[in-house]
C-alpha cells in the first residue's frame, strides 16, 4: 500500500500557525501568507495538503472557507476539516475543491450521521478523524477542538467504522501535537493490528525524518508534517523521500 507523506497548514484568522496539544493559548504563527506556504509545498513534489480551520474546529462554522478553496486551487489534492457538523457543510467543502474531508466531533458524536455521509459522497471523500488522548488506560475521544472530552473510545468507533466501509482514519496522539516529541509508535501499532482494512494516517510528534520511517514501519499509511516542517527541521523534498 501506498505511504503518503502530507505537508499540514493549521489556519486561525487566516494565517499559519501550530498549537501545542491542541491548546489555543499556546500558539505560534509561522506565516502570514498560507498560500505561499502551500505553492511551496507543491513545489516540493507533494501531492496531498491536510489543512484544519482551527476556528472552525472551536466554533463549528468555517471561517477559513475562502482560503481552502484557494489552496484546493494550487495543485495538491487537499483533506480540509474543522468545524465539520452537517451534510450541508461536507457538501460546501467538496464544492470548494476538497478531495476528502476530515469529519472529527460529529464523528464521535453522530457516527450514525458520518455512515450515511460515507454512503452519499463515497468513502474515498472522506477522513473520520479520532484525535486521541491516554487517560486511565483508555485512548478517550476529545472533540470540538479537543475541549470537549466525549464518551466513547478509539477502540470502540474505529472498528466500529471500519466495519460500515470506512477507509481513511486520520488519529492524532493529542499529548504529542505540536510538541516534537516523537511519533506514538504504540499507537499506530495497535490501529494496525485492530483496524487492518483502515488507512491510517499518523500525527502528531514528528521531530525528525526518522520519525516517518518509523510511523510506517509501525504500519501507518500516512504522516502528517506540521510543525517540524515550518520550522525548517528537515525539508519537505527529504521527507517525501522516506
Amino acid at each position: 500500500m501506498t505511504f503518503t507523506v502530507i505537508p499540514a497548514i493549521d489556519l486561525r484568522g487566516g494565517h499559519v500557525v501550530r498549537l501545542k496539544q491542541g491548546d489555543y493559548a499556546q500558539q505560534t504563527t509561522y506565516a502570514d501568507d498560507p498560500l505561499g506556504v502551500a505553492q511551496r509545498y507543491a513545489e516540493a513534489g507533494a501531492t496531498w495538503l491536510h489543512v484544519v480551520d482551527l476556528d472552525g474546529a472551536r466554533a463549528g462554522q468555517f471561517d477559513n472557507l475562502a482560503v481552502i478553496e484557494a489552496l484546493a486551487r494550487v495543485g495538491m489534492q487537499v483533506q480540509a476539516g474543522g468545524g465539520v457538523r452537517t451534510e450541508a457543510d461536507v457538501r460546501r467543502l467538496r464544492d470548494a475543491g476538497v478531495a476528502r474531508v476530515v469529519v472529527g466531533s460529529v464523528a464521535i458524536r453522530d457516527p450514525q450521521q458520518v455512515v450515511t455521509w460515507l454512503a452519499d459522497f463515497g468513502a474515498e471523500h472522506l477522513t473520520i478523524a479520532l484525535d486521541t488522548r491516554r487517560v486511565d488506560n483508555r485512548w478517550t475521544l476529545p472533540s470540538a477542538g479537543w475541549t470537549q472530552v466525549e464518551a466513547g473510545t478509539l477502540d470502540q468507533l474505529a472498528p466500529w467504522y471500519a466495519a460500515r466501509g470506512a477507509q481513511h482514519l486520520l488519529c492524532t496522539d493529542i499529548d504529542r501535537d505540536g510538541m516534537l516529541a516523537g511519533c506514538n509508535l504504540d499507537l499506530y501499532r495497535h490501529l494496525a493490528a485492530s483496524v487492518p482494512t483502515l488507512q491510517v494516517q499518523a500525527s502528531g510528534g514528528v521531530r525528525a525524518l526518522g520519525d516517518i520511517r518509523a510511523a510506517r514501519a509501525a504500519g501507518a499509511t500516512g504522516v502528517i508534517l506540521g510543525r517540524a516542517l515550518l520550522e525548517g527541521r528537515f525539508t519537505l523534498r527529504e521527507a517525501l523521500a522516506c
